[in-house]
């Protein structure tokens, strides 16, 4: 019998594959069987980190706010912080607040004597 060659879908969807891992190394970017394996993996990778990169994030923000009220203030921690800011309810998230930490701590030293003042 002659050989007969596969489709033009197969080599499409092979194809399509070999884009999505065309960065990968060594073998993973070139056969097949593994291509598809490393696909599977890479995707349930990205889908899995995206939310511990969330979880990461709200830590380091806790972290610096922490810190940084620390430094300034010996009686007050950032639990008490945060209380009395839902208590007063003042709406800003740990993001915003992890800047101002950060770039001007001049105000988040206000913001936690105003609250601290009006308790």
């Amino acid at each position: 019998m002659t050989r007969t060659k596969r489709g033009y879908i197969a080599h499409r969807r092979r194809n399509k594959i070999r884009l999505f891992t065309s960065n990968f190394f060594g073998g993973n970017s070139r056969r097949t069987r593994s291509i598809i394996q490393q696909k599977l993996r890479a995707l349930a990778s990205s889908h899995r980190d995206r939310d511990r990169q969330k979880r990461n994030f709200r830590r380091l923000w806790i972290t610096r706010i922490n810190a940084s009220i620390r430094e300034n203030l010996l009686s007050f921690n950032y639990n008490k912080l945060i209380n009395h800011l839902y208590k007063r309810k003042v709406l800003i998230n740990r993001k915003i607040l992890a800047q101002i930490a950060i770039l001007n701590k001049n105000c988040l030293y206000t913001i936690s004597n105003n609250i601290q003042s009006t308790t």
